[in-house]
């Protein structure tokens, strides 16, 4: 594997699927469906700076954990494929990617950028001290819709703070489900979880609770959001059954599908939404 791939490989890039769509979808909204050019550039790059910033983090964090840890002893830290001084360079590019970008886009942005950074590196301290850590992951991600929204009005508004909440709570229920596979390591390390507090039956409940919780907040955003309406509503739909399936395949505890329910179900999910959003601000 050469360099570039390892670098994407340590920060999973193919993850940032589960916030662009809903950052796309701000974005869009905002701008009732005409961004410029510029600004979408500066959006997506940001996007990726901060996501990329946090994941590399992370992994820098918990790299002598991952390695006490069967499952992720082969990730690139504790395998020594990316080396410690490389991924610290790769987190100050990354968040300096972020920087720039929001420089670019406009005054609040910029201001607001070292905000966004200390939310999404203050979640990989959480599960050494909070069973709630799920939730600190979903700020991380929730703060997309939000900034890309910035980004064109430059003010905050209900429609892409409800957005907000809704990634919020939909991650925070899908990285329960995920947390559930570490429940025995990280209750002999010490470490907090849903599922190390509330075994797995009850992480497995409160993810059900999260996304309900999810779905109740995105419809409420379609509902006040300008210029969407029954299109955004079927690619939330869809997103239901999505989640539903979801939620089946690790139904009593069974963990056997869990990268099909983390991966396949989520991705597909975000775009959903947007696919919806896509057709009511450019079709109907």
């Amino acid at each position: 594997m050469n360099a570039v791939g390892r670098y994407l490989g340590l920060v999973k890039f193919e993850h940032t699927i589960f916030a662009m769509p809903f950052a796309l979808t701000g974005l869009l909204v905002a701008a009732a469906g005409r961004p410029h050019p510029r600004v979408l550039i500066w959006v997506v790059a940001a996007m990726v700076g901060a996501r990329s910033a946090a994941m590399a983090f992370n992994r820098i964090l918990d790299r002598r954990i991952d390695a006490r840890n069967p499952r992720t002893a082969d990730r690139h830290l504790p395998a020594g494929s990316v080396s410690l001084a490389g991924a610290v360079i790769f987190t100050a590019a990354a968040s300096a990617l972020l920087i720039l970008a929001a420089s670019r886009l406009n005054g609040l942005c910029f201001a607001l950028s070292p905000v966004a950074l200390a939310a999404v590196f203050f979640y990989s301290f959480t599960k050494r001290f909070t069973a709630w850590s799920h939730l600190f992951l979903g700020l991380g991600l929730a703060v997309a819709p939000v900034g890309a929204w910035l980004a064109v009005t430059g003010e905050f508004a209900p429609f892409p703070l409800l957005v907000a909440a809704g990634v919020l709570l939909w991650v925070a229920g899908f990285d329960a489900i995920y947390g559930c596979q570490d429940v025995e390591f990280d209750r002999a390390e010490g470490l907090h979880s849903l599922a190390v507090s509330f075994g797995v039956d009850g992480a497995l409940r409160l993810a059900r609770i999260f996304h309900l919780l999810a779905v109740i907040a995105i419809a409420a955003a379609l509902l006040v959001g300008p210029g969407l309406g029954a299109a955004s509503f079927a690619g939330l739909a869809v997103m239901c059954v999505l989640l539903v399936l979801e939620h089946r395949l690790v139904l009593g505890g069974d963990l056997r599908h869990i990268d099909v329910a983390f991966f396949t179900m989520n991705s597909w999910s975000g775009m959903a939404v947007l696919a919806g959003v896509l057709v009511d601000l450019y079709l109907v």
